[in-house]
């Protein structure tokens, strides 16, 4: 049985479900994860979807990599990468979903973001069209420290990009929150740009499962909730998306009155 809710409701149209720890939140993402899925193989063969990367996501791809899943019918992607990152760097993202995830279980396809010098125009144009040609029956996203969906950063995120893979200059708080979650040693040796999926491609998925964990998130988390939907928080945009899902441990909601 999946871990119950300390608290269900639902703000403007996205649902919200708070758990009591991170490993509790994990573990309920994951079962929904997993039941998308088994609908997905079931109905079609095969499922696609868009993960995450990030110290806060650790929990889900713990309990999803455990999951019953038929594996090598998912084909799997992720949302962005550090521009020149050397390969097998270890804050590379697909190093890290390597590390956490992919070499637990055996999918059928992981397509990394590549991010070569010289060749970033391609590399967003191959991106955006595996994506289009696999459409994803979830993503499953988190909340920056300042509100980011994937590296879409205040100020510079668009709720209405023309395009779905770009690259993009990483807002300060965003290459502090690497060093803190240790993937670098100091704020000079984090990369200024990126590769990301905008924040159309992230909701083009079938399933939006938004998973914020910790203290750290609470001030986003209550932004994102309680103040207007706005790019200034990116993580707003959730709450005007109907087939998208927000879990919260008690940590991460507790700046949210009424949500502990």
């Amino acid at each position: 049985m999946p871990p119950t809710p300390l608290f269900s409701t639902q703000i403007d149209s996205l649902p919200v479900d708070v758990y009591e720890t991170n490993e509790a939140m994990g573990q309920a993402a994951a079962q929904v994860a997993a039941d998308i899925l088994h609908r997905a193989i079931a109905e079609r063969g095969r499922a696609n979807i868009i993960i995450a990367t990030g110290n806060s996501q650790l929990t889900f791809l713990q309990a999803l990599r455990e999951m019953d899943v038929d594996w090598p019918q998912v084909t799997v992607f992720h949302m962005d990468e550090y521009v020149a990152l050397p390969e097998g760097h270890p804050a590379s993202f697909p190093t890290f979903l390597h590390r956490h995830f992919l070499d637990y279980i055996d999918v059928g396809e992981f397509y990394p973001v590549r991010a070569r010098s010289g060749r970033l125009e391609q590399d967003c144009a191959d991106y955006a069209s595996l994506l289009r040609a696999h459409p994803a029956d979830f993503c499953a996203l988190g909340y920056g420290e300042n509100g980011h969906l994937a590296f879409n950063d205040p100020p510079f995120a668009e709720f209405n990009d023309p395009v779905w893979v770009k690259v993009v200059r990483l807002a300060e708080a965003s290459r502090r929150q690497q060093v803190g979650e240790g993937h670098f040693a100091g704020l000079d040796e984090v990369p200024t740009h990126a590769i990301t999926l905008t924040i159309p491609a992230l909701l083009a998925a079938r399933h939006v499962l938004a998973i914020v964990p910790e203290a750290r998130k609470a001030e986003a988390v209550r932004r994102a909730l309680l103040e207007p939907i706005s790019e200034s928080c990116p993580g707003s945009i959730l709450r005007t998306t109907p087939h998208a899902r927000l879990f919260l441990d008690a940590d991460s909601a507790s700046q949210v009155p009424n949500l502990h």
